[in-house]
């Protein structure tokens, strides 16, 4: 091993040495470039280096120096096929070389003391998409590309062919300062100071792309953040390496614990459990060898059969100034160089044979470690290193990791089509037809060809008398050509100053009739075909739109008007320009004492404001000023997150709130200032884009579930998408502007400004029934509509759906409703009514543990028949034991009762109602109101439990309301209710029709067994005397007579105790 620092290699100013940050060696081996902070890209040639110490070398040092950047140059790199030289400066800008032929045109530069170039590099390119300091370049394997980072926090993808921009990738939350390419082609990893390393997948682009066609290029695979939890901030530079076999990545700047380590990120899996540890401070590079090593001196022969593994090698250093050497078959570094240098080591860089390093310093010098054939291991030969890559598909481009053998077969499949169609419009543009196709019958608008006489194997044969009379129609177009350039060239025109003038002829169009531009519509050779025209078969004539009455109404079709007649169609377009007004910008004007005055601009007080919340209110039609019901729209915002978590969507929020859970997908909708520019709408994972999508109207509400996501925009339509991001159905246009947009499951809810719910089930493509309108629920039939205006109603506060796509909607004035498709009406759930006269009121949360407060969701229950759930967005699991223990989960009612609570009685508006109650029941007649009202309490949460399909809720309200009926000894409701339980049993044989609920004739209602109801119920009854002789006929029926006393005790212990929650 040999240590050359030569000490002409340098960046030597008039005062001191500058730093060099960069150095990176051309692909033939025979270049080194350096970049410092003297702004200059300094080529040096590597045999000078190597060969230092020779005193009579006499062949150039330096080749070639650019001094076209402003500021320090922070990195350069050549590109693999040595073509070009990239480096990027703290001026924002990166500069691309390319190497003329021609020898330099100067010598020297004049007032400098440097060398005259050896060689021309010219600047051929300069990029500009930075925004602050270029950190770090680099190059795909196959020129395709050329990434840059900054401490900007972007990544910007260049084209390696073009050097436009393709895209821009902003993920990084602080400063980017390293970035490394996959050999294989098919990653690329970006590290950063937000302790991240971010593993993007792409498809090698065309010569020919655009930075459209890269809109779903360049995709975010992963993060990486475990060995970067804690490591300093200090680095100048993360650089990160790519092993030349494609499986680890080398990271900079990890910490294990508390010591400085370089990172080993496996593939695939991108794991980072193997960590190098030595160096005494942070490194800020590390640098895989490009070649492939043999542990043992590989065999004349060739590779034997049970030849070891190979190796790769690594080589790191940093702040610590130390150099270590590193390869996979040894746990200890193989070579350490301690203070090599007095400064930071900025930069490592390989020479092609693997044999050679070069590591630049910030203390200006350059050095070069050269080590001897099997110091390091045998170099394989470049086709052991194309071998190692090619499981990761590094032969194949143009393509990312293929999945199996049906994906390449495909692939070939595609390919060859297209190699089709590329000789078809190839050989439309060399003019190569062959004759016998131009006469074949084309298929067009559907229309089938007729055959011919003469017609063989699809070819038609012409005739003479057919050669002729095409022979007269070419004369007879020849003639009506030559009369129609004729006509052209006598053309005469009249200019303004009265003159007359022969209008200039285009000499193509004089030639031929046509443009000599380019046609876009190009044949091939194998479907010659007549042109065909593009327009459709029927035309629809739209007209303007026509209005009944004329401008004034009414009393202008009687009175008439004083106004010119209509103008038609033609006057108007003839009408001058200077006579029609001019729609322009209506000034603002500001009250002086001097009367109106145009309103004088003032700055903001702390110079750029922030883009506000929320941007403007929505366009709404005046037409909605006409409708019955007139919901407040929501307005424009900037941004709108909501975080999908475990599958159920909650509500907005900030970014931090809804990334603290990894696992949350979380949709964004961003509006723009400006109203003519696209919305964005966007989900991500952990950081990383999922998917976006762009809309051309502002984005007012977003919704979403596992199976599908939802927006609604200012126009009133909504659209949908796949989880994956794939457009699920046409646009839903909607009567107008949405106001409440929610999800449940594959249900999609929608409630317009005009007050329509629409319900959707996506799954299915269908509504679950016809728009109905809030108007029945929001008092309409008790409430006067005042001519002058609007009247005020109660407002809607939430609505929501169950996992059966019913309609569930809160008022502010404490009411809850539901909507039944089977009835097609609002029915109302809870109502403040209850709230003051009914016993059971908040029953729910305090007097019956069994019931959960918080907890709500899908119950489903044992027998498979699954239940209705709740209006919010939690799920809780069944709590129903083995034992017949009653569990139930929080539902709708309990979850309406709650809200009528909040909006009814805490807010105080109750206090009025309370003491009108109190005054009732000291009056005669009302002495059992409270009772009565109890009852029927307890009866409406029947009757809404189970036509919700609440199951749980249905069992424990019938158990209570049979306990209730018992009491008060109210002998026709008990003995209704035990004949419901029975159910058909009882009823007569006469009856028509199949019944449902009460009156089906099924053995289960409300999800339960009708047995294992009625013997609940009849063993609650039973304690209660005055109605034994009743119960006890049901009894027998369920076969709980004397003899079965013992094994019914357990069930009526059980029935008892759960009744007794309710006391």
């Amino acid at each position: 091993m040999y240590i050359l620092k030569p000490s002409w290699l340098r960046h030597s100013g008039e005062q001191k040495d500058f730093e060099v940050y960069s150095c990176h060696v051309s692909p033939d081996g025979s270049r080194i470039a350096t970049a410092g902070g003297d702004g200059h890209v300094r080529v040096w040639s590597t045999e000078a280096i190597l060969n230092s110490e020779k005193p009579d070398n006499g062949k150039p040092r330096q080749l070639c120096h650019m001094s076209h950047h402003l500021g320090t140059i922070h990195s350069v790199r050549f590109s693999p096929n040595g073509r070009y030289l990239a480096s990027g400066a703290d001026d924002r800008v990166i500069c691309i070389y390319q190497l003329d032929s021609n020898p330099p045109s100067h010598s020297a530069t004049f007032g400098t003391n440097e060398p005259p170039p050896v060689e021309n590099w010219k600047t051929h390119k300069r990029l500009v998409g930075h925004d602050s300091d270029v950190q770090d370049l680099a190059w795909s394997s196959d020129n395709s590309i050329l990434a840059s980072v900054g401490l900007d926090s972007k990544v910007v993808v260049w084209s390696g062919h073009t050097f436009e921009k393709l895209k821009t990738i902003a993920v990084h939350q602080s400063h980017v300062k390293g970035i490394t390419f996959d050999p294989a082609n098919k990653f690329f990893a970006t590290a950063g100071d937000d302790r991240h390393i971010k593993i993007f997948r792409f498809t090698p682009p065309p010569p020919n792309a655009t930075q459209h066609d890269m809109v779903n290029n360049f995709v975010l695979e992963t993060t990486i953040s475990a060995p970067f939890k804690s490591s300093p901030l200090t680095t100048y530079f993360r650089r990160c390496s790519w092993s030349p076999d494609g499986n680890h990545i080398a990271a900079a700047n990890a910490v294990n614990g508390p010591v400085s380590s370089v990172a080993i990120i496996e593939r695939s899996t991108w794991d980072s459990e193997i960590n190098l540890i030595g160096h005494e401070s942070p490194t800020e590079v590390c640098m895989f060898s490009p070649r492939l090593f043999h542990t043992q001196k590989p065999s004349e022969n060739g590779p034997s059969e049970k030849a070891p593994p190979l190796v790769t090698v690594i080589a790191s250093a940093g702040q610590d100034k130390t150099l270590s050497i590193w390869n996979t078959n040894t746990s200890r570094p193989v070579v350490i160089l301690q203070d090599v240098a007095s400064k930071s080591i900025s930069d490592l860089a390989w020479t092609p044979d693997g044999q050679t390093l070069f590591a630049s310093s910030l203390d200006g010098s350059v050095l070069a470690v050269t080590f001897e054939v099997g110091e390091l291991g045998w170099v394989a030969t470049s086709e052991e290193n194309d071998r190692a890559l090619q499981k990761y598909g590094g032969s194949r481009k143009g393509m990312g990791i293929a999945e199996d053998v049906d994906g390449l077969h495909l692939e070939n499949h595609s390919k060859e089509g297209e190699r089709r169609g590329a000789e078809s419009r190839m050989g439309a543009l060399m003019g190569d037809f062959q004759a016998e196709d131009k006469a074949q019958a084309v298929t067009t608008n559907g229309t089938k060809p007729t055959d011919k006489n003469g017609e063989t194997n699809g070819t038609a044969q012409p005739t003479a008398g057919e050669e002729a009379s095409k022979a007269a129609a070419a004369d007879e177009s020849a003639e009506k050509t030559a009369e129609r350039i004729a006509e052209l060239k006598s053309r005469v025109q009249v200019t303004k100053d009265g003159k007359k003038r022969v209008a200039p002829l285009l000499v193509s169009s004089s030639a031929t009739g046509l443009l000599s531009l380019p046609q876009s519509e190009l044949v091939g050779t194998k479907s010659a075909k007549p042109t065909q025209n593009d327009a459709p078969q029927t035309m629809l004539d739209l007209s303007k739109p026509f209005h009944g009455l004329p401008r004034g109404g009414i009393a202008a079709m009687l009175l008439g008007n004083k106004r010119k007649a209509a103008i038609t169609d033609a006057e108007e377009d003839e009408e001058s320009q200077a006579k029609r007004p001019s729609t322009g910008p209506v000034p603002i004007m500001v009250d002086t004492p001097e009367g109106l005055e145009p309103a004088p601009l003032t700055a903001l007080a702390r110079g750029v404001g922030p883009t506000p919340e929320v941007l403007r209110p929505a366009v709404i039609s005046p037409a909605i000023s006409f409708s019955q019901v007139r919901l407040a729209v929501p307005k424009v915002q900037s941004h709108i997150l909501r975080p999908l978590e475990r599958g159920v969507l909650q509500g907005q929020t900030s970014p931090e709130e809804a990334s603290r859970v990894p696992e949350n997908i979380i949709l964004e909708a961003r509006n723009p200032i400006k109203p003519r520019e696209p919305s964005r709408i966007i989900a991500s994972k952990r950081g990383a884009l999922l998917w976006q999508d762009f809309l051309p109207r502002a984005i007012l509400l977003v919704t979403g579930s596992k199976h599908f996501w939802a927006a609604a925009c200012e126009d009133g339509s909504i659209h949908t998408w796949t989880p994956a991001g794939r457009r699920l159905l046409n646009g839903i246009i909607l009567d107008s502007q949405p106001v409440i947009l929610e999800s449940r499951g594959h249900w999609l809810l929608c409630i317009s400004s005009v007050g329509l719910c629409h319900v959707f089930n996506i799954k299915t493509m269908s509504a679950a029934h016809p728009p109905v309108s809030l108007g029945p629920i929001l008092d309409i039939a008790i409430t006067s509509l005042s001519p002058e205006g609007a009247t005020p109603a109660p407002g809607v506060t939430s609505a929501h759906l169950n996992s059966v796509g019913a309609i569930v909607v809160t008022l502010s004035n404490g009411d809850g409703f539901y909507y039944s498709s089977t009835m097609y009406a609002w029915q109302r759930l809870s109502e403040s009514w209850w709230a003051l006269g009914s016993q059971y009121w908040n029953s729910n949360d305090s007097s019956i543990s069994a019931l959960s407060s918080t907890a709500v969701g899908p119950v489903v229950a044992k027998n498979g028949a699954s239940a209705t759930t709740t209006t919010t967005t939690t799920t809780a699991a069944d709590k129903a034991g083995e034992n017949g223990e009653v569990g139930v989960s929080a539902g709708i009612i309990p979850y309406l009762e709650r809200h009528t609570t909040t909006e009814f009685l805490l807010k105080g508006r109750a206090y009025t109602l309370q003491r009108l109650i109190k005054t009732l029941l000291s009056r005669d007649g009302f002495e059992g109101f409270e009772s009565t009202v109890s009852v029927a309490h307890l009866e409406n949460r029947i009757a809404g439990a189970l036509a919700l399909g609440a199951r749980e809720e249905f069992r424990l309200y019938l158990f209570m309301y049979a306990k209730r009926i018992g009491a008060e000894g109210l002998r026709g409701k008990v003995e209704e209710l035990l004949n419901g339980l029975v159910g058909g049993v009882l009823q007569e044989k006469s009856a028509n029709g199949e019944g449902k609920g009460w009156f089906s004739r099924q053995k289960t209602l409300g999800g339960w067994d009708r047995m294992e109801l009625l013997k609940g119920v009849v063993l609650i009854l039973g304690k209660f005397r005055d109605l034994q002789r009743l119960t006890v006929q049901y009894a027998r029926i369920l076969g709980l007579t004397a003899d079965e006393e013992e094994g019914g005790g357990g069930v009526e212990d059980t029935a008892a105790e759960g009744m007794e929650l309710e006391e």
